[in-house]
């Protein structure tokens, strides 16, 4: 149990935890999901070599030389992302070009094919290894925040909502891996691009600095009404945020929740983040707060009077 709100999973893997309404509001579903990019092994050769392709967007510069774990039936195997070394390549123009994933291999330190085999198989999957580090100014570097956070701000949501006697309507927390709640509204937590990064342009994607909070999003998938009452309850309780506009889809599970039965109302919040669908995304923690803060703050807004029609 977490804080005593009831928790329960599904077979897909999706968990919520839900904290009791104390009164007769709509239902709120604050929605962060867990999956994670990674590498699937397609193929491991006779020199005991994994060949794999991406799970998700993967720059592939990014990934010559880390360390990784390959998730297989008798544990995690440790192995490193190789490539022909530089001293190799042919001239200037092999050495200035970007690799491509079949460029790469994984070695796990096989002598031969048939020992690789024996550790690993063909569809395993592997992660980037390496621990979280704090830096200075509340600043934490992770793998995987994107998106880790949404699911620890909407089990923090939860919490700060339970710790001040609940809202009108029940608030279930989702680490969702799919959608399988009924909810009367659902705000979905994410990550967006830090614009203070070099090489990130505010004109095409708004302000959105280290520090600034909640990115609220607005557009056409996003309920104008939920919009709304997330800017009127950071208003309120004096949380900073800014705001980021779409004109179609968002990029966030609520492309699909906002069409889901009969159509769910959904809004987006989003929290700053550099160097996404990288080992090294950062985030500045008080960011985070602020946004766990806004949807409690939201949560406790929610009566049996609101309404979310167009």
């Amino acid at each position: 149990e977490a804080f005593g709100a009831e928790v329960s999973s599904d077979t897909v893997d999706s968990t919520v935890a839900r904290e009791a309404a104390a009164g007769d509001g709509p239902r709120l579903a604050v929605v962060g999901h867990i999956d994670e990019i990674g590498l699937i092994v397609t193929h491991v050769d006779d020199q005991g070599f994994l060949h794999f392709t991406g799970i998700g967007g993967w720059d592939p510069q990014v990934l010559v030389g880390q360390r990784v774990e390959v998730i297989a039936r008798d544990g995690r195997v440790p192995g490193v992302i190789g490539r022909k070394p530089i001293h190799l390549m042919r001239d200037d123009e092999e050495r200035k070009k970007v690799p491509e994933l079949k460029q790469l291999h994984v070695d796990v330190g096989a002598r031969d094919g048939d020992e690789a085999r024996g550790l690993v198989r063909v569809g395993d999957v592997a992660v980037i290894a390496g621990e979280p580090v704090e830096l200075p100014n509340q600043r934490v570097v992770s793998r995987a925040l994107d998106n880790r956070l949404g699911a620890f701000v909407a089990l923090e949501a939860a919490r700060l909502v339970a710790e001040a006697g609940g809202a009108p309507g029940e608030l279930a927390a989702v680490a969702a891996v799919a959608y399988a709640l009924e909810p009367d509204v659902a705000v979905v937590v994410d990550v967006t691009h830090a614009t203070d990064a070099p090489g990130v342009e505010a004109k095409e994607l708004g302000q959105h600095e280290f520090g600034s909070g909640p990115v609220v999003e607005r557009g056409s998938i996003v309920n104008p009404r939920v919009f709304e009452l997330l800017h009127e309850a950071a208003e309120a309780e004096g949380i900073p945020f800014t705001v980021s506009a779409s004109a179609r889809a968002t990029g966030t599970d609520a492309d699909a929740i906002h069409l889901t039965r009969a159509g769910i109302p959904t809004g987006v919040v989003s929290i700053p983040l550099r160097y996404m669908h990288s080992p090294v995304e950062m985030v500045q923690l008080d960011d985070v707060d602020a946004t766990a803060r806004l949807l409690a703050a939201f949560a406790r807004r929610l009566g049996p009077d609101t309404s979310f029609e167009r």
